[in-house]
């Protein structure tokens, strides 16, 4: 069977609180794990996307417009949609592991981690279709 979910591939979620939220895959477990027996992966999201600006809007407001709030989760690949898409984050693939689960605290630092890159992301234009909230 092919591996459809690479680092870097873009998803939707199917199941759960962040249902038809866009996911980035950064790391494909594909057997499975002791504590996982199911093929999963770690996925990073975005739980509110970054909303609508125009020209006629000052700094202040662009950049409260243009947060991102992101989410890590490990999810089922039954619970995932793949895309044709994919992000190139390099960083994004060191930034967050099986470990950080473990602790709240380390799982807050990913998180504020992702948050920076998809906002810089977001800021230089590229990828626009994931930052984008899917109209079902």
């Amino acid at each position: 069977m092919p591996k459809v979910y690479k680092p870097g591939k873009v998803a939707i979620v199917l199941q759960g609180r962040q249902a038809g939220k866009k996911v980035v895959v950064i790391k494909q477990l594909d057997e499975g794990t002791k504590e996982r027996p199911y093929p999963h992966a770690i996925v990073a999201g975005i739980e509110r996307y970054p909303r609508k600006v125009t020209r006629t809007m000052g700094a202040k407001k662009l950049q409260r417009r243009s947060r991102v709030k992101p989410f890590i989760k490990v999810i089922n690949y039954s619970h995932l949609f793949p895309t044709r898409y994919a992000l190139e984050l390099e960083s994004l693939k060191n930034s967050v592991s099986a470990d950080h689960f473990k602790e709240p605290s380390q799982r807050e630092d990913a998180r504020k981690n992702i948050k920076k890159l998809f906002e810089e992301r977001y800021q230089t234009g590229k990828n626009k279709w994931f930052f984008q909230a899917l109209r079902f």
